[in-house]
């Protein structure tokens, strides 16, 4: 665990009572946001808009972003959520990609995996897993979290993708052990499947009111910018050539 994560369980003990009392729309999918179904019901992938006009060329590796509201962008525009962000940063350092946006809010890890055919019928070069907050908002077992990330990881990985893994933590509150036990999760799976970690995906976010909406848990489109500076070096890093 960073340094930056082993704060936030000291630092931000009121986004404890934020997480609980706001549990409902993170959970709770926006009637705009497409509802998690079987992986033959689900619409065509958005492809994310990268913030800049160059265009993106044919052959740049496909990233698809699997993960929940966070991802999705919820309560901000489509081209200010942090795939599209990433994927913008990206293009101007000459290094573009294709970016697929497959967050859906409410999400589960479970869901993530429910889904994970129709996402490697993008045929991605890149997933980066964003899931389980929701998990955590639910308190589901920790082992069930874990299983549906290595089940991910290894899925994708056979069919030919490289996997970026995007850790979370909860904060003391919701229950210690818990906690401690869902923050275990990311660092374990990513060293036992050697695969890259970006260890807390609210880095310098999240506990800060300015940069997330009223319900305390989204980032609002300022959050939104800093997470993608988080994530983009090491989908940088990562970058299938």
């Amino acid at each position: 665990m960073s340094s930056s994560l082993g704060r936030l369980f000291y630092v931000v003990p009121a986004l404890a009572a934020t997480l609980a009392a706001a549990a409902a729309p993170c959970l709770a999918a926006p009637a705009a946001a497409p509802a998690a179904a079987p992986a033959a019901a689900l619409p065509a992938p958005t492809r994310a808009p990268a913030r800049t006009a160059t265009p993106i060329p044919s052959s740049a590796p496909v990233v698809v972003f699997l993960g929940d509201s966070l991802t999705a962008g919820y309560g901000v525009a489509r081209d200010e959520a942090f795939p599209a962000r990433v994927a913008g940063m990206l293009a101007t350092d000459g290094l573009p990609i294709r970016a697929v946006n497959a967050g859906v809010s409410g999400d589960t890890s479970a869901g993530g995996l429910r889904r994970l055919d129709w996402v490697l019928r993008q045929k991605p070069d890149l997933l980066v897993v964003g899931l389980g907050a929701n998990d955590g908002l639910r308190a589901l077992p920790v082992a069930e979290l874990e299983r549906n990330l290595r089940a991910i990881v290894r899925r994708a990985r056979s069919a030919g993708a490289r996997v970026l893994l995007l850790g979370m933590v909860l904060p003391p509150s919701l229950g210690p052990e818990y906690a401690r036990a869902f923050a275990a999760v990311y660092p374990r799976v990513a060293k036992d499947a050697d695969v890259p970690l970006v260890p807390f995906l609210l880095d310098k976010v999240g506990g800060r009111p300015e940069l997330n909406q009223p319900d305390g848990i989204h980032p609002t489109a300022e959050g939104q910018a800093i997470v993608a500076r988080t994530v983009a070096p090491f989908v940088k890093a990562v970058r299938k050539f």
